[in-house]
């Protein structure tokens, strides 16, 4: 089958390309360029953007579910695989399924359900990212702090031979842990990022870029910034680690967020940390109108697709959209070691890229929207 895209403005290497057309053979990119003849193509194969926007698929690597499939809380294949459906209509081409401070027993069930469903995924499922347990008590947030402690080389690496290979991140407080169990993650492939961290500057300084190569939701669960006491965050802005943000507008005010991408650069990237209503377990998230929070009042999640917070980046903390995107797809694909962008455009690749009209929205009839 033939199709054509048309009068679309293309992010190709970072950067907007405009008024481009894109032809598609067999759900392969054959051609990129200007006026491509649609002759031999059916016209209802034919999609004309009007000035719209094609970019890749999206990467979140904090998200704990989606309304109904909430594997965060009830981690089962069924859940890992609603929650990948529902991501990839949002957009989504890669994520890291979530797993808070829990209980072993639910994280052994989170285990087993992303060994058991990577071979099953539709290409969206990147492993598990485990925020916790190994944090900092006096930074829990909404985690339990009796569920929280410090790790043991001999616990590691229980979960690690037990994970084979399905832990891709860990959220953890560095200052508490030994040298031995952060070097030992690291060389087994797990991407170390502080968070729920009481660090100081001094130690901060010493761990960051090393054994941790990013932070988990800047300025969330940290110490803030003081003028005698300049902590966690000063380091992350001056050692420029990679970090991810929750641009809602709630987790974080937009001028911080604003301030974060000057610090930054390109080291900060997107996540939602969506979570979902439940009403048993450890966490049982309470929808508020446009954010999630525990029974006793304390903000546990967000509401927000990663396509909205893209657009959120654009609209209320000045960020061009093009630096946007990157923040939601190439940025973060760095930091897991990615070799490419889920839906990249480059021809010889398979069409599985976002059309988007000229308010960044998903255009839901695309040809290559196959979710």
């Amino acid at each position: 089958m033939r199709q054509l895209i048309k009068n679309a403005s293309i992010l190709i290497g970072g950067k907007f390309q405009h008024d481009l057309s894109i032809r598609i053979e067999n759900q392969i990119i054959s051609a990129i360029g200007n006026d491509l003849p649609s002759e031999n193509i059916d016209p209802n194969h034919v999609l004309d953007l009007k000035g719209g926007y094609v970019v890749p698929r999206m990467i979140d690597l904090q998200v704990y579910g989606t309304e109904g499939h909430y594997f965060g809380g009830d981690p089962s294949v069924a859940n890992l695989a609603g929650m990948e459906k529902d991501l990839m209509r949002q957009g989504v081409g890669g994520f890291l399924a979530t797993v808070a401070t829990n209980t072993n027993e639910l994280v052994f069930r989170a285990i087993e359900a992303a060994k058991t469903y990577r071979s099953q995924s539709r290409g969206a499922f990147l492993g598990l990212h485990l925020e916790g347990p190994f944090l900092n008590p006096l930074k829990k947030g909404a985690h339990p702090a009796e569920l929280i402690r410090k790790a043991s080389l001999a616990e590691i690496n229980q979960w690690l031979d037990r994970a084979d290979g399905t832990i891709s991140m860990m959220t953890v407080a560095p200052e508490l842990q030994d040298e031995t169990v952060l070097k030992n993650l690291k060389d087994r492939g797990v991407t170390l990022s502080v968070g729920h961290s009481n660090a100081t500057y001094e130690q901060a300084w010493d761990f960051l870029n090393r054994d941790v190569t990013t932070a988990t939701h800047l300025f969330n669960a940290m110490p803030p910034l003081h003028h005698r006491e300049p902590g966690l965050i000063m380091a992350i802005f001056e050692k420029k680690s990679f970090s991810s943000i929750i641009p809602d507008g709630i987790h974080v005010s937009y001028p911080m967020l604003a301030l974060a991408k000057r610090e930054l650069g390109e080291k900060l990237f997107l996540i939602t940390d969506a979570v979902a209503s439940a009403s048993e377990g450890v966490y049982q998230h309470q929808f508020k109108s446009d954010h999630y929070e525990t029974p006793e009042g304390i903000l546990s999640g967000s509401a927000i697709s990663l396509l909205q917070g893209v657009r959120n980046c654009m609209q209320y903390a000045g960020i061009e959209p093009e630096e946007a995107f990157r923040m939601a797809t190439s940025i973060p694909a760095t930091v897991m070691g990615l070799n490419d962008i889920p839906g990249e455009i480059t021809e010889g690749r398979q069409a599985a890229f976002l059309c988007l009209d000229k308010n960044f929205e998903l255009i839901k009839d695309c040809l290559t929207f196959t979710a």
